[in-house]
């Protein structure tokens, strides 16, 4: 598959797996990305998950045609972008591996591979020219891993971006990109919002055309849209007005609670309200809508003088990917001493710029004419709260649209101010073109 003239796809789709990285479900597989460019030098960018190594050596061998490559280029060191280092240098045994000081240490521990005479460490601002096509790499530190790093070739403006803008799913599925690409970037890399910033300023910086990430598909039109993604993302405010209901229920009396919550939630008019049975639901799916409303609410049961251990679990993921910037509601159930409330808030002290709900409801065991009241309470207070990070729904209405020149970043109004700036690059309205 070609990307551009010299830019030619070698990556593998994965029907087999089950779980990506052990916990996360993947219905539609996997896609394990890798790329040739092909110049007076040849680069291979990255290598695949080791099941599928032979595969991936093939697709060099036929799209080069016999040449040999002249440099392996390693982004990123899990082994599902890496493990078949060892088989390339067998098989093309003058190349010389091009990468990080620390991936090379990495290489040592996973591979015990010394390439101390094959090896070309970069870092931040290097370059390597393969002849018409300049390689310059930047440093990407726990993007999501400390050894990363990312490369833009200037030639073709393409921006090969490790796991940045990756999805689950093979490349031969059709799904919606945002979904997936979602939970997977709150899954995996939710946690390192500060480091997807910095390398978001320094990509805004590059005129790039293409994303080549090492999963799901090649990036080419719009690419405004996905970054303006990826910056709500890293920056931890919610992409949309809604209520995400997470529940855990033993005798089914929470459950009921959530569902009277749920309809009165709609009949007051709130758009998006979603629910999630955190034992029966994928965990990864719930705490991504978490971080995409922009109101949380946490149901559950005192058990054991505690919380029920699914809803435990979830709260762990939240914190430990720094939720923040949301209001959160609590329902509580106990039969005689209820306190799930206090721990689950207790649990999300150490998130920043959270605004709690004044109401908690509160079950005795099963839901009652007060605890009903409860709920229609806090259904009317969810409705009238509305997180002030919130990303504004576009206004109905014959809007225009403009395009950074400089990242791709797209503005929906109906005329651009004069003193409008790039919320991206930082770049002025001189820099925006209508897109027609």
């Amino acid at each position: 598959m070609k990307i551009t003239n010299d830019i030619r796809y070698v990556g593998v789709n994965d029907h087999e797996i089950d779980l990506f990285e052990g916990q996360y479900d993947v219905p539609n597989g996997m896609a394990y990305n890798s790329y040739v460019i092909v110049d007076e030098k040849i680069a291979v960018m990255d290598t695949v998950d080791y099941r599928f190594g032979h595969q991936w050596l093939a697709n060099i061998a036929n799209e080069l045609g016999g040449q040999a490559p002249d440099y392996l280029i390693v982004q990123h060191m899990e082994p599902d972008h890496s493990s078949n280092i060892v088989r390339f240098l067998a098989a093309y045994p003058r190349a010389i591996v091009v990468s990080s000081a620390k991936a090379f240490t990495m290489m040592k521990n996973f591979y015990q591979l010394d390439l101390s005479n094959r090896c070309i460490v970069v870092g931040e601002g290097s370059t390597l020219t393969l002849g018409k096509h300049t390689l310059t790499f930047v440093t990407a530190p726990m993007v999501h891993w400390p050894e990363v790093i990312v490369t833009y070739d200037s030639t073709d403006k393409v921006l090969f971006s490790a796991d940045g803008f990756g999805k689950f799913g093979a490349l031969d599925v059709e799904e919606d990109w945002a979904c997936e690409a979602r939970r997977y970037y709150i899954g995996i890399v939710g946690k390192y919002g500060a480091q997807v910033q910095n390398l978001l300023k320094k990509a805004s910086a590059l005129d790039i055309q293409t994303i080549c990430p090492l999963h799901g598909p090649v990036l080419t039109e719009n690419l405004g849209y996905y970054i303006n993604l990826y910056d709500i993302w890293s920056s931890y405010r919610p992409e949309s007005e809604g209520v995400a209901i997470a529940f855990t229920s033993v005798y089914g009396n929470t459950k009921e609670a959530v569902g009277y919550l749920y309809d009165e939630l709609k009949a007051a008019g709130c758009p998006k309200v979603e629910m999630y049975d955190l034992a029966r639901c994928d965990m990864a799916e719930a705490v991504e809508a978490a971080f995409r409303y922009d109101r949380l609410v946490l149901a559950t049961t005192t058990y054991n003088a505690d919380i029920f251990p699914y809803m435990r679990t979830f709260i762990d993921h939240l914190t430990e990917r720094n939720f923040q910037n949301r209001t959160v509601a609590f329902i509580e159930n106990g039969s005689w001493a209820p306190m799930a409330a206090k721990v689950m808030r207790g649990m999300l002290e150490k998130c920043k710029n959270l605004t709690y709900a004044d109401t908690t409801v509160t079950l005795l065991s099963a839901l009652n004419k007060q605890s009903a009241l409860q709920v229609e309470a806090l259904a009317k207070e969810l409705c009238e709260k509305k997180t002030e990070t919130a990303v504004e729904e576009a206004p109905a209405g014959d809007l225009k649209k403009f395009a950074c020149k400089i990242c791709g970043y797209v503005h929906e109004a109906e005329s651009l101010p004069e003193d409008f700036v790039c919320p991206l690059c930082k770049r002025p309205a001189s820099f925006f073109e209508e897109v027609k």
